[in-house]
């Protein structure tokens, strides 16, 4: 369940687009047609699946404070967390390249056509943005990391996906002239990110079973600490009324 709460929660409430607004160079640039928005999208879900596991190894045994400790004991008070931002984009900067050198190998008319914007995803914020998310939610385990790079990563992917279809579509619209281009595009933007707003109830049934189940632990513990105060109560009276007639 932690996994598909994640997964459904990275890609539509914290959408790396609409909610925190990453990314944004790449997502107006290249989303003028489906086909490079496309092949943009599954880079960036590769990128973002291969990096953010690989750094969440990096802080858990190597950045972090007393993450060296497997070297021996007197490593455990070394902290190298200020190192965070390097080893995370050298880490990117990486899988990019490799990116870059399959994409151009096997579909050149993508790589031409994504032009400056494939080898920029190096210093994407959005591809940053994930790792240090991670690393700031502290999320727990390498599958979790897996899972929350894949599901960012198709957040993007269908982001830009449809920001492109739409600017495909508004090309034959009566577009005012003021807005025409980037104007029109900024609209939409923000009312897809203000659509998106309205998953995040999606994932709050659980948690309001769950204050249900708490609040009714909590009014039966009141009900018995009622009885238990009753019954004293009783037998107080119960020896007061002894007492009296004892002294009588």
């Amino acid at each position: 369940m932690e996994h598909v709460e994640l997964f459904f929660k990275s890609i539509f409430i914290d959408n790396m687009v609409f909610a925190t607004f990453l990314g944004m160079c790449s997502y107006l640039a290249v989303s003028k047609k489906v086909s490079t928005a496309f092949g943009l999208g599954a880079a960036v879900i590769f990128v973002l699946a291969v990096t953010v596991p690989l750094n969440w190894l990096l802080d858990q045994y190597i950045l972090r404070e007393g993450a060296l400790v497997w070297l021996g004991p007197e490593f455990a008070e070394y902290d190298l967390s200020f190192l965070s931002f390097i080893m995370f984009i050298a880490t990117i900067a990486t899988m990019v390249q490799l990116v870059e050198i399959i994409v151009e190998k096997f579909s050149p008319a993508l790589y031409n056509s994504l032009g400056i914007f494939l080898p920029l995803i190096a210093v994407n914020c959005a591809i940053l943005g994930g790792s240090l998310f991670m690393q700031s939610r502290e999320i727990a385990t390498l599958g979790l990391a897996l899972n929350y790079g894949i599901g960012s990563g198709i957040g993007w992917f269908l982001a830009i996906l449809a920001i492109a279809a739409i600017r495909e579509k508004i090309r034959y619209s009566a577009v005012p002239p003021a807005l025409r281009g980037l104007g029109i595009t900024f609209i939409i933007t923000g009312l897809m990110a203000i659509g998106f707003m309205s998953f995040g109830g999606m994932l709050t049934g659980g948690d309001e079973g769950e204050d249900k189940e708490q609040t009714e632990i909590s009014n039966e513990k009141n009900k018995e600490n009622k009885d238990i105060v009753l019954k004293e109560d009783i037998e107080n009276k119960e020896l007061a009324g002894m007492t009296i007639e004892i002294e009588k």
